[in-house]
């Protein structure tokens, strides 16, 4: 059963799914779920609401600010501070609802609100479970991978003539996602297909400052703090977004309880459709099933 919901965040409406199963308790265990740079609920995320939901978890789904059905301006703006204070949003409004028991909420993010899981799963006691999938962990590192060195230098060129431009009220520098390949974007044409799915109310830019934030984000830097709550990270071995040897070194870094899953795939296999998905999916329910209950079938 999933209804539509929204709630306040800092005087900005965001909006989201509710799935409740049928046969759930009168105070049932919930999962509060959020989707990767730029995306909204509609690219893939109600096929995994729906396994957690078929396990008896209520769970919340919804798009950032200035994403998706979400108000605020401007469109497309992706600020990790701002998307964590949409998540402490989100999680007022799901453990102050009369069917979910406050104290068995499990947080699970993917790509880089995956990082957003190992940041703000240890800072905020509310949550009780976390569950990263293909999470981004230190974004200066996998740019440079990416880019290289001088390919990294021009980004951070581009980056601080667009902080001058603002700081002179000039207008703010846009770049697109996805674009054909040889054209400037966040992610390589390859990728062009998956983003541009059915999902009308997905925008194909972002701001140069959205990049920028990016650029000195490293989600995994308080990982430490998530233990003793567990924490299960689903990695791709061929992920050419988030290198495999960042995650394990991040891991290793965490606290009992935890697991690392790591599949032969890359960074969009884990998503509905494609080769890693029902793994990835089923994990992830066993994993919360565990730690926060009800028990497995």
């Amino acid at each position: 059963m999933r209804s539509d919901i929204s709630f306040n965040s800092h005087g900005t409406l965001c909006r989201g799914w509710l799935y409740r199963p049928d046969d759930a308790p009168a105070k049932a265990p919930a999962i509060l779920m959020t989707h990767g740079f730029s995306t909204v609920k509609e690219q893939g995320l109600d096929e995994f609401a729906r396994v957690f939901e078929a396990r008896g978890f209520v769970v919340l789904v919804f798009d950032y600010r200035f994403l998706g059905a979400s108000d605020g301006e401007p469109r497309g703006q992706i600020l990790p501070q701002t998307q964590h204070d949409d998540l402490r949003a989100a999680m007022d409004w799901l453990s102050a609802q009369s069917f979910v028991d406050a104290e068995r909420i499990g947080l699970w993010g993917t790509s880089y609100s995956g990082g957003h899981a190992l940041f703000f799963g240890g800072l905020d006691p509310r949550v009780k479970a976390v569950v990263a999938q293909v999470p981004a962990i230190n974004l200066a590192s996998s740019l440079t991978r990416m880019l290289g060195r001088e390919g990294l230098a021009n980004v951070l060129a581009l980056l601080s003539a667009d902080h001058a431009a603002r700081n002179a009220a000039k207008p703010a520098g846009e770049i697109a996602i996805t674009a054909p390949l040889g054209e400037p974007c966040i992610f390589p044409g390859a990728q062009d297909t998956w983003f541009k799915q059915d999902a009308p109310n997905w925008v194909n830019h972002t701001t140069l400052e959205s990049l920028a934030r990016m650029v000195e984000y490293a989600p995994a830097s308080l990982i430490e703090l998530i233990a003793p709550r567990p924490l299960l990270i689903i990695a791709a071995q061929k992920d050419a977004l988030i290198p495999i040897a960042d995650v394990r070194a991040a891991f290793a870094r965490a606290g009992e309880p935890k697991e690392l899953k790591e599949y032969a795939c890359g960074h969009f296999d884990v998503y509905p459709g494609e080769k890693c998905h029902a793994q990835a999916a089923q994990d992830a329910a066993d994993w919360f099933a565990k730690y926060l209950g009800p028990a497995a079938d």
